[in-house]
């Protein structure tokens, strides 16, 4: 049986102990918490914001809506490719008749 381990992260000032699965996973948090201690500081820096919540609400904010445009802009991807596929199938059953 594969036993957890056991990390501390460290995430706007404030430590967090987490059980992961795996030394990938760890990488993946660390390189996430990198991140979101990267824009805190930032937030931070660049506006005037009193309290820490609010920062972390932003980078919040930030990180979803990053994602959402991705999701977007792939299943825009997606839908440009399912139409090629469709049209060069149309031009083949033309030219297979």
């Amino acid at each position: 049986m594969d036993e957890k381990l056991k990390i501390k992260i460290t995430i706007g000032g404030r430590v967090y102990p987490l059980s992961i699965n795996n030394a990938t996973e760890e990488e993946g948090m660390r390189k996430a918490a990198n991140k979101i201690n990267a824009l805190v500081t930032k937030f931070e820096q660049n506006y005037a914001v009193s309290d820490k919540q609010d920062v972390l609400a932003m980078c919040a904010l930030q990180f979803a809506s990053q994602l959402e445009i991705q999701d977007i802009s792939n299943e825009l991807e997606l839908e440009k490719a399912t139409n090629k596929i469709n049209t060069l199938n149309a031009k083949l059953d033309l030219h297979l008749k």
